[in-house]
């Protein structure tokens, strides 16, 4: 461990010490997720809600070649203003560190340094997956291949809305990927809480979650699992509303030749725009559910541990 460019906040480093469980979050929801001040904001949420829940946040960027594993109250500021943080997946990682470049993690990323970090558990907004049109542009996110490789337990409200849901579903199956929905049948997506398609997974406890996890490491098999949690009832913004509001926002993207990792990003600030913020709320909301139950999966796990 330490040969690795592993920075640990003094939190992290106690709640190791202590057997305290760990849940990571990514940053990329920080640069290029929300805009400035509701990206702080929510980040010092998120991790309030991990603390309240019992387990210990490490927010994950990269800063001066060093992974860091937690970031402090004036680091995360930091973050949030910067300009030109690189969007780093499992492509990018490597070359931040050896340029010393400022990074802020993907889903995969993140998950490549929650395993290097020894933690089990990340809770995240949603994964990327398969983009709509893949049939001709061959976009589909690392995520999905981090997923079947990494073994890390992701808590997310299902895959992107704005992606082929279909199509990732099938991608998923082909890697080995386990799909658990939360509490329902219905695999949710992001902003809604269904979308038509049956989870292939449904699991109704955290403890369940957790044996799962733990087992699969005991079987040996490569690669994480994917709990799709879907966003409180309250804060939901149904398929019906949001749909159109995305079919705009891609053609918008498309018809300004926007590709790759600027897609996502771009097409989440239309949608921002053309909902009148509404999306912005939904997608705090939802990352606070996530944390919450990553909290909760991480206690679980830690608890089977010492058992």
């Amino acid at each position: 461990m330490t040969q690795l460019p592993l920075h640990f906040s003094a939190e992290v480093t106690a709640a190791r010490a202590n057997g305290t469980p760990l849940v990571a979050l990514e940053s990329t929801i920080i640069t290029h997720g929300m805009p400035w001040p509701q990206n702080i904001e929510t980040a010092l949420r998120v991790e309030a809600a991990v603390r309240a829940a019992g387990a210990v946040p490490a927010t994950i960027a990269v800063r001066a070649g060093r992974i860091h594993i937690g970031l402090g109250a004036a680091e995360l500021e930091g973050l949030g203003q910067a300009s030109g943080v690189m969007k780093l997946s499992r492509a990018d990682l490597a070359a931040c560190l050896v340029t010393g470049r400022t990074g802020a993690t993907t889903v995969a990323a993140t998950m490549i340094c929650a395993r290097l970090a020894g933690i089990d558990v990340f809770a995240t907004g949603g994964i990327g997956g398969v983009h709509r049109g893949a049939e001709t542009s061959f976009d589909i996110s690392a995520d999905l291949h981090e997923l079947a490789a990494t073994p890390v337990t992701v808590i997310a409200a299902g895959a992107k809305a704005i992606l082929d849901l279909p199509k990732t579903l099938e991608v998923l199956e082909t890697l080995g990927v386990p799909v658990i929905a939360f509490g329902q049948d219905d695999l949710p997506t992001f902003w809604s809480r269904t979308s038509g398609l049956r989870a292939p997974l449904r699991m109704d406890s955290t403890a369940d979650i957790a044996a799962s996890h733990l087992m699969r490491a005991r079987l040996g098999l490569p690669g994480g699992q994917l709990v799709a949690n879907p966003i409180p009832a309250g804060d939901e913004i149904a398929q019906g509303v949001i749909g159109p509001v995305i079919a705009e926002a891609l053609a918008e993207a498309r018809a300004q030749g926007i590709a790759a990792k600027a897609v996502t990003p771009f097409v989440l600030d239309r949608i921002f725009t053309l909902t009148g913020g509404r999306s912005l709320v939904a997608n705090i909301a939802l990352v606070l559910n996530n944390a919450r139950l990553g909290a909760a999966v991480a206690s679980e796990i830690a608890q089977a541990r010492a058992a």
